[in-house]
């Protein structure tokens, strides 16, 4: 039975969602918000060490200025009231991405919430904020200079320190990995769904973990 170390998630389809509900775009990030708590807590009781959730990438900034400054507000808003939260459940939040690039406000909140969780130890939640892997990758070749192997490259990466996703799980219907992780998913099984992602439930969850248990990984081998 393979061993379960990280989920990563691509968590596409909220503006579909609100669309598709004849509301807004932004009412379906609102519930996309509440699914990610569910699967937090979904991956304590399959007791899952890390997920990782793709939350702004650096192509997002090609949106309308309108939803990414409501995006960065919920962001702001669900960390401020959800502090005390994290705390208690043992939940450690780290950062993926170009952090200094994003607004002295939003970037003063997730500092400061990785700071106060940062010995909590009963679930590692990344979240991927203003993050391209092309651009991690490139800072990673640039820090590692002329001592360039795989071990020393990885250590500069995003994710030093972070075990690889053992599992990708893409909502919404479309088969890519949108500048995901890149490096990281080499080895990664890759489950896409056509459900939108604020219909994704605990159930799905299961549903994958339990089929990737019984996945033959090879890694090149026979």
């Amino acid at each position: 039975m393979n061993k379960l170390n990280h989920v990563a998630f691509i968590m596409d389809g909220n503006g579909r969602w609100g669309k598709k509900k004849n509301n807004s775009r932004n009412f379906g990030h609102i519930k996309g918000i509440e699914v990610v708590k569910k699967i937090v807590k979904s991956s304590i009781k399959l007791e899952i060490p890390y997920v990782s959730f793709y939350v702004f990438s650096s192509e997002n900034w090609k949106r309308p200025k309108k939803e990414i400054s409501f995006l960065f507000k919920l962001i702001k808003s669900y960390f401020l009231k959800e502090k005390d939260n994290l705390i208690t459940k043992g939940i450690k939040i780290n950062i993926l991405g170009e952090l200094n690039s994003l607004p002295t406000d939003i970037k003063k909140v997730l500092n400061k919430t990785v700071n106060l969780t940062k010995k909590n130890k009963k679930i590692n939640v990344n979240l991927a904020i203003n993050y391209g892997a092309k651009n991690e990758i490139l800072r990673a070749f640039k820090k590692s200079k002329k001592k360039t192997n795989i071990n020393n490259f990885e250590k500069n990466l995003d994710t030093k320190n972070i075990p690889d996703p053992d599992i990708l799980i893409r909502t919404g219907g479309h088969k890519r990995l949108s500048n995901f992780l890149l490096w990281q998913l080499a080895y990664a099984e890759l489950f896409f769904l056509k459900k939108l992602w604020p219909d994704f439930n605990s159930n799905d969850l299961k549903k994958i973990v339990k089929n990737y248990k019984k996945i033959k990984r090879n890694y090149g081998s026979i």
